[in-house]
């Protein structure tokens, strides 16, 4: 015993050794290193990549790609001391925090930190030197890095931007241990990655169980920052930082990144004592953790591992600038989200009705046909002769050049009161978010996801539309099989979907599903609209779509979000709002047609046909061609000209500098008289700077020269109730 004691008096002593010969190896930050990236980012590729230095002082680290910069002090304790925007420039930080806090058998820890800040309002670097370690915390041991690390395998098997899969850049683990006499054998590592061109890095944590009794994990907090204000008010709470794009994996329940962002928290900082706010309540701290729980049994030897969360700095208040940066995130960290069939929901799923809609996809070029909500199809159906059917129609339609996929609904119905969610109010089922649903953690759960896995394994299928996903639900069961009781019922029912979510990225299933899962694997979302929209007089339909893509592309690629065209009757309407039969309502056919595939936005048109004449086929094929034809350009980001209206025209436009096709606007004339007038394009973010070559719709190239704001005026003509568009070279 005495032994033990004086070797990890040894090692206390001498960490301070271990980790100045860990930074001894690493180049001290000098140079081009130290300096700011001063291309734009999101014109011009960064070619500088992000790497791990440390600093002239002796127990300091730097993680940099010359677009952000984050500082750890490793003595006597380590901790984040600086989070630096590049680009603005700007500190980021205001103070020291803990680098994690977990609460483990009932005992709450903090992990690292310094302590003795004179003052949070800012953070001056002298301070840092006369700064302690907290005596109750888990204390800083060892680093390591080396590259980024893919969280899940994806199979790219469709045509998608290509991005590198794990994003390049550099990773950093920080080795914690606890403080004596507390949890002996526990570990508690802090990941940081940081991402080559894009200011953007990931934190997580895992904890080790290197003891021999099992523990409980009852809360955790995986990041701390105390974030510089935003702006000032003496009397009412200000508004949160807006220096920080935040988002984590554990998110569900929602179609955008923020609404389903459950572990993203800005709270009042209570160190903050000088702030301007009366009641001290500036909501200037940053904590990612989860609403509930875990309350996770980590048994001895086993290690476990949180989401991850995304730090994305924003260098600037322009919205479209924003939005640009955030869908850069989502290329660089979910690559597969730029992956974008074209794709029809056909209604019934009998042989005969599924084989025309597969033949008649690939006469018009649609390359994905997926068995609509209502259609009959049974993804639960174990019978062997079912499953021959459906393999068969598979290999139909692969034989025809097409993937083939199916819808199945989860979360919003009731199974039984054994298998649905326990309201822990009621401690009866109801009360879920969908008012009843199924608990994933219950016996139907789990034979739930191994009957999905089993028939896309038999069957071949190329795509699942997964409706009522996972929104977030709890359940106080105590006898269901997949979690324990309420603490933990969410964590493992959001593990039990992540999980299958990832194995179908693997395996190169197409995902839609109405929820935002893309950190975890989906595809695609729906772009955002009211269903009972659609059965709306067509001429509305056709201007609410334009609104619904203007306003849902903001935060999203076009690629990610879905839209809808009933080709017969939905939700009611009559005659008024539908497209059958299709030959008679062409123009509004094409409007459709011609609105989603301008803007690189696939939806889902839902029927039995997609033609019924050669005239309205001959139409479908147009711009389906059009589609493929700008493919490069369509799947690029949008740039918001002028939002629908119905009293003007309306315009967006791609813009891609890394493509041979820079840029291509769409205008949209909703009044009942053609119009001309003179459009001003935005080229900023084509990447030209001088001159660019412009062609009106399929017409000869003319050169116009930029002004000094990169913008060029072109004239326009648009019929009444037309289209036209502008392609730049």
């Amino acid at each position: 015993m005495r032994l033990c004691r004086r070797f990890a008096l040894f090692l206390t002593l001498c960490a301070p050794c271990i980790r100045a010969d860990g930074l001894a190896q690493l180049p001290i930050l000098a140079g081009e290193a130290a300096r700011a990236v001063t291309a734009d980012w999101l014109v011009t590729p960064v070619t500088r990549k992000a790497a791990l230095y440390r600093t002239a002082s002796s127990n300091e680290l730097v993680m940099t790609n010359g677009l952000i910069r984050r500082t750890w002090r490793l003595a006597p304790d380590a901790a984040t001391v600086a989070f630096d925007n590049l680009r603005t420039p700007q500190a980021m930080l205001r103070g020291v925090k803990p680098e994690a806090v977990v609460q483990v058998n009932g005992a709450r820890y903090q992990v690292g930190g310094l302590a003795g800040q004179p003052d949070y309002a800012y953070l001056r670097p002298q301070w840092l030197d006369s700064m302690t370690a907290w005596p109750r915390a888990f204390h800083f041991t060892r680093f390591e890095t080396g590259p980024t690390e893919a969280p899940f395998a994806w199979k790219p098997v469709r045509h998608s931007a290509k991005g590198a899969w794990p994003p390049p850049g550099v990773s950093l683990t920080l080795h914690f241990d606890p403080p004596p006499a507390t949890l002996p054998g526990l570990e508690i590592l802090v990941h940081y990655e940081m991402y080559d061109g894009i200011p953007l890095m990931a934190k997580w944590i895992s904890l080790r169980n290197g003891s021999p009794r099992e523990l409980t994990l009852d809360r955790f907090t995986s990041e701390l920052l105390a974030v510089v204000d935003y702006e000032s008010t003496v009397d009412h709470p200000p508004l949160p930082p807006d220096v920080l794009h935040v988002e984590s994996e554990y998110a569900f329940n929602a179609m955008d990144a923020r609404s389903a962002s459950p572990t993203v928290n800005w709270a009042p900082d209570p160190d903050y004592s000088s702030q301007v706010n009366y009641k001290r309540e500036s909501p200037v701290l940053l904590e990612v953790r989860p609403p509930l729980g875990p309350g996770l049994a980590i048994a001895p030897g086993a290690t476990w591992t949180s989401f991850r969360t995304f730090e994305l700095a924003y260098d600037s208040t322009d919205r479209e600038r924003r939005g640009l940066a955030q869908r850069r995130m989502y290329r660089t960290v979910a690559p597969w989200v730029t992956e974008n069939p074209i794709f029809m929901h056909v209604r019934r799923a009998d042989p005969a009705s599924v084989k025309l809609a597969v033949d008649q996809c690939a006469e018009v070029g649609f390359e994905m046909v997926i068995l609509s909500f209502g259609s009959g199809l049974d993804m639960e159906n174990e019978d062997p002769a079912y499953l021959e059917q459906i393999r068969r129609l598979v290999d139909y339609a692969h034989a025809k050049g097409i993937e083939l996929g199916g819808y199945s609904l989860l979360a919003s119905r009731k199974i039984d009161a054994q298998n649905d969610a326990i309201n822990p109010q009621t401690g009866q089922p109801g009360g879920a978010i969908f008012g009843n649903s199924p608990c994933l953690g219950s016996q139907w759960g789990l034979d739930y996801f191994r009957k999905l896995r089993h028939f896309i394994e038999v069957t071949g299928f190329d795509v699942l539309e997964h409706d009522g996903s996972y929104p977030g639900d709890v359940c106080a069961s105590t006898t269901h099989p997949g979690h324990r009781g309420l603490e933990d019922s969410q964590w493992n029912q959001w593990r039990q979907i992540a999980e299958f979510y990832r194995w179908s990225r693997g395996r190169g299933l197409y995902l839609n599903v109405p929820d935002w899962y893309f950190l975890e694997g989906s595809n695609k979302t729906a772009m955002g609209y009211r269903e009972v929209n659609w059965s709306l007089p067509r001429d509305r339909q056709t201007i609410l779509a334009r609104q619904n893509i203007y306003d849902g592309t903001w935060g999203k690629t076009p690629s990610m979000g879905w839209m809808f065209v009933p080709l017969v009757q939905y939700q009611g309407g009559g005659a008024a709002a539908t497209l059958e039969p299709l030959s008679e309502h062409l123009a509004d056919y094409e409007q459709h047609l011609a609105q989603n595939f301008g803007a690189g936005v696939q939806a889902a048109y839902r029927g039995p046909r997609l033609f019924d004449t050669l005239q309205t086929k001959a139409v479908v094929r147009k711009w389906v061609d059009f589609y493929k034809a700008h493919r490069e350009i369509l799947d690029s980001d949008l740039l918001h000209l002028r939002r629908p209206d119905g009293r003007d025209i309306d315009a967006t436009m791609h813009v891609n500098p890394g493509a041979r096709e820079k840029g291509l606007a769409m205008v949209f004339n909703p009044l009942d008289q053609p119009v001309s007038r003179t459009l001003k394009l935005p080229l900023y973010y084509t990447g030209l700077t001088t001159s660019a070559r412009v062609r009106l719709r399929d017409g000869a190239a003319k050169t116009y020269r930029l002004d000094r704001q990169y913008n060029i005026a072109v004239p326009v003509q648009v019929p009444a109730h037309g289209v036209t568009w502008v392609l730049v070279e």
